[in-house]
């Protein structure tokens, strides 16, 4: 079968738009508090529900929006964590990874 140089273009055109909007989903999924690395590290989606008795080191107002892992914008919902690549995390959440911004 012999292709057109426009329609190499169209094709090409068309792969590529679909791997950007892949890319752009899979960044977006959310972290469950089941997945295997997060219950690992104890991680809730709500601080306040944070597992006091098994992870003594949580302190009232540690939330994954002040960790030096949340790579979300500031006063974001959710963003990005370096502990859960591909994923974001609620800027309310919390894990035993929790390092405080300085």
């Amino acid at each position: 079968m012999k292709n057109s140089r426009r329609q190499f273009i169209i094709l090409s055109a068309t792969g590529a738009t679909a791997l950007l909007l892949n890319s752009k989903v899979q960044a977006q999924t959310m972290v469950s508090p089941s997945d295997p690395e997060a219950a690992a590290l104890g991680f809730v989606s709500d601080a306040s529900k944070a597992n006091k008795a098994k992870y003594p080191q949580y302190a009232a107002g540690q939330k994954c929006g002040s960790c030096v892992l949340y790579q979300g914008a500031a006063g974001s919902a959710d963003g990005p964590c370096g502990l859960f690549p591909g994923k974001h995390v609620p800027s309310n959440g919390w894990c035993s990874g929790y390092t405080k911004k300085s």
